[in-house]
């Protein structure tokens, strides 16, 4: 009928326009759930879960009543891009006696309709931070950051009164995550000095500056588009890596007099000395004084001496960490440390102090960094150049550092973590000597074996004697603290020892000096590895190259930071192949050498009618390489690893 056509048209055409609308409607609505400011970031930032959008820092430092005051105020505004934000929701606030916790205020945002909603955190939750091995007064302030998902941002907003003026904290330029903007403000009395230690600013276009405003000097330091830094293993430290500032307080004017605080070495010194001046004034423990003089009776020399009572100390007394406050710096009394049988390292080094001091010896308190940390004393004269205390002894021409923390520590080896490192050697009250603390050769750290081998068919049977020293030692020892069966140490062994492929089995060993201090551990074992050899018509083909250790020190192409080892090494294997019966030697590898400021690396092959002996020396020099040299030591391991590949073949005669 006339009349229904009009009427269907409207209908369809209500319709489709119902349609389209809500198909032009639910796409905007799919990507308005994230703010422009979201897409921006995220197509900036695509490999990033959050970016910082705000990164302020805030110091003022005061003097008042003849004492500085210093509050530190921060406010840090991120914005997540991916699924972490779910884990990024729970945050810590680090606080100690040194470090009073003020005024934090949190708030999480949470993108909908076109618009942020605050969601301010109420619950705040005290936590003492502390395990079986560390102690101290650090407390944590948790908290959760609700509704925080994808494209929220977070603010956080705190501050902290520095208790100790020693203690200004690094201000870092870079994270694990970009930050777009950060700025930095100190404002101070102008009475009062500082010094500012730029590390790694280098390649960055760091703004600074100072002015003078109603008797107070203004310093500044601005940074915007930081790109984020990459998280990789075996970095050396991130104080090594990332930019950063150590704002140091050198003196300050008072009564129109020059007050210094850290105005260089001697100023630290003197602090650290006056928290050490006072212990150990009481008469030693009447069995402590048995104790030594039993421990050194029958011993020809005084370095026999320190090595009996050093090597007591790291057996007896068990390292707990405690920093109580000052506690942290001040050792406590030997009398108490010998009772209890624990202590940190000033404890032990107290210890080690008095009962050498009982031998009639000579032992000086010594403070060191160890190698996480990257500063020098002349560079960094605070509390932040270390994290350490050792004993040191002039001995019969040569310094010794001793660690009573350590464990298996010969006395001519100092721990590893401070190879190298400076050490601050105290002499008296204001004498005080700044020595290096060498670092060990290769061959100190070896690991050498000699094998005999011979072929059953396709599998592999050989014996051993493997020689392992030094700090490749003292981690065998360590681990195997943990391995109380027989089966336990056979798999320890058969992981540690590896030959040739994952088939290896270790069938029977024994130790020789295990956990002995001085002497190397010895281990004979027989193992098979099966399926090793292929064997094609008449001839046989094997890889003597059995052990590839060079490898393992090969980092990834794309790899942006230094890396570090634990200490340098050295390997010295010996094959003895002995050659089957009815076949003869039909090709053998020729040797190869290469040598470089990073490793010497030598593969030799010595033949007769009856064995091949091949052998393989391997001397790693380096306990640290930067971007550039790791692309070198790569591509001379893998000219290495070409002849790894080379096989020898026997032929039936």
């Amino acid at each position: 009928m006339p009349t229904e056509t009009p009427t269907i048209q409207k209908v369809e055409c209500s319709y489709w326009v119902w349609v389209l609308m809500a198909f032009l409607y639910l796409p905007f609505q799919s990507f308005a759930q994230y703010s422009p400011e979201f897409e921006l970031n995220k197509s900036m930032y695509p490999e990033s879960s959050k970016v910082r959008l705000l990164d302020e820092v805030s110091i003022s430092v005061k003097l008042k009543n003849d004492a500085l005051e210093i509050e530190q105020s921060y406010i840090e505004e991120d914005l997540f891009l991916d699924e972490s934000a779910t884990y990024g929701s729970k945050k810590a606030l680090s606080f100690s006696s040194f470090f009073e916790l003020r005024s934090v205020e949190a708030t999480s945002y949470e993108y909908k309709n076109g618009r942020y909603d605050a969601h301010k955190v109420e619950d705040f939750v005290e936590k003492d931070e502390m395990n079986d091995a560390f102690h101290d007064d650090t407390k944590s302030l948790n908290f959760i950051y609700p509704n925080l998902s994808v494209g929220g941002k977070t603010k956080l907003s705190y501050s902290e009164i520095v208790k100790n003026p020693r203690f200004l904290s690094p201000i870092y330029f870079g994270d694990f995550f970009p930050i777009q903007h950060k700025k930095v403000t100190l404002v101070a009395d102008k009475e009062i000095q500082f010094e500012f230690k730029e590390f790694n600013t280098e390649a960055y276009d760091l703004v600074f500056s100072h002015e003078e405003k109603r008797g107070n000097i203004i310093y500044t330091w601005e940074l915007k588009n930081i790109k984020k830094f990459k998280y990789e293993d075996n970095i050396p430290s991130y104080n090594r890596l990332l930019p950063h500032i150590v704002p140091i307080i050198s003196s300050y004017s008072k009564d129109g007099k020059t007050v210094n605080l850290l105005n260089g070495v001697a100023d630290l010194y003197q602090w650290y000395y006056s928290m050490v001046k006072d212990i150990n004034l009481q008469a030693p423990d009447a069995n402590l004084v048995t104790l030594v003089s039993e421990l050194t009776k029958d011993k020809p020399s005084d370095i026999e001496k320190v090595r009996a009572i050093y090597y007591w100390t790291q057996k007896n007394i068990k390292y707990i960490a405690f920093e109580y406050a000052l506690g942290g710096f001040i050792p406590r009394e030997a009398n108490d440390v010998y009772n209890k049988k624990y202590g940190d390292c000033k404890d032990n080094s107290s210890l080690l102090f008095e009962m050498l001091k009982i031998a009639g010896l000579d032992g000086k308190l010594t403070w060191i960094g160890t190698r996480t940390i990257p500063y020098r004393y002349s560079e960094v004269p605070t509390p932040l150049v270390d994290n350490h205390m050792i004993l040191s002894i002039e001995i019969e021409g040569q310094t010794c550092f001793l660690d009573a923390t350590g464990r298996y520590l010969p006395l001519e080896m100092p721990s590893s973590f401070i190879q190298g490192k400076e050490a601050l050697i105290s002499r008296s009250a204001t004498e005080y000597d700044i020595k290096t603390v060498p670092v060990m050769s290769p061959k100190t750290n070896s690991l050498i074996e000699r094998m005999t081998l011979k072929l059953e068919g396709q599998m592999l049977l050989g014996t051993s004697q493997a020689e392992i020293s030094g700090y490749y030692k003292i981690d065998f020892f360590n681990q195997l603290e943990a391995e109380n069966t027989s089966e336990k140490i056979n798999a320890y062994y058969t992981a540690k020892l590896q030959k040739g492929n994952n088939k290896f089995l270790i069938n029977e060993l024994s130790e020789t000096n295990k956990f002995d201090y001085d002497k190397h551990l010895l281990v004979d074992y027989s193992f098979n590895i099966a399926d090793y050899a292929k064997i094609y018509n008449d001839e046989i083909f094997i890889n003597l190259n059995l052990s590839q250790n060079i490898s393992v020190y090969k980092t990834e192409d794309d790899r942006q930071n230094d890396t570090e080892v634990k200490y340098k090494s050295y390997y010295d294997y010996e094959n003895i192949l002995e050659i089957p019966d009815t076949y003869v030697i039909d090709y053998v590898p020729d040797s190869f050498s290469m040598h470089n400021a990073y490793f010497d690396c030598e593969i030799t092959y010595e033949v007769s009618s009856t064995n091949i002996v091949y052998r393989n020396k391997l001397e790693m020099k380096f306990l640290n390489l930067n971007p550039k040299q790791q692309k070198e030591v790569n591509t001379a391991i893998k000219m290495v690893e070409k002849n790894f590949k080379e096989i020898v073949v026997l032929k039936k005669s």
